[in-house]
């Protein structure tokens, strides 16, 4: 999405978020599966507003930690559809985050999901045309 790994993408995070301690691993670190479920929320809006209805995760790409997320951390999601299949989409998502106290930001990770439009009793349906 952004070859820049210093900024942030342009536009308006599909969420926006602080990491708090109850996200924390035994460790004390941010735990990886919920930074996961907040992009999975991210991708998620994008492809319910882009399939006008119910859509739902049908697989994750590979993911990589860039970068640890710490407590206190705002934690900013930038997600957009790269395609769109009959049904499908594939929306890429990216995870950002700056320290409390400052303004630098840097990449933790991103990842592409794959979301399939479905119906009220859970089968595929086609997506409507993008303009509709």
């Amino acid at each position: 999405m952004h070859d820049k790994e210093s900024n942030m993408p342009s536009g308006d995070p599909s969420i926006r978020t602080i990491a708090m301690p109850a996200d924390t691993n035994p460790n004390g670190d941010i735990f990886g599966g919920w930074l996961m479920s907040q992009m999975d929320l991210a991708a998620g809006n994008v492809a319910a507003r882009r399939s006008r209805g119910r859509a739902a995760t049908v697989a994750v790409e590979a993911m990589s930690f860039l970068s640890p997320v710490a407590v206190g951390d705002e934690v900013s999601l930038f997600a957009r559809v790269v395609k769109v299949g009959r049904s499908s989409m594939r929306i890429e998502v990216e995870a950002w985050r700056r320290a409390r106290a400052s303004e630098d930001t840097t990449k933790v990770t991103e990842a592409v999901f794959t979301f399939v439009a479905i119906d009220e009793a859970g089968r595929p349906r086609p997506l409507p045309p993008e303009d509709a």
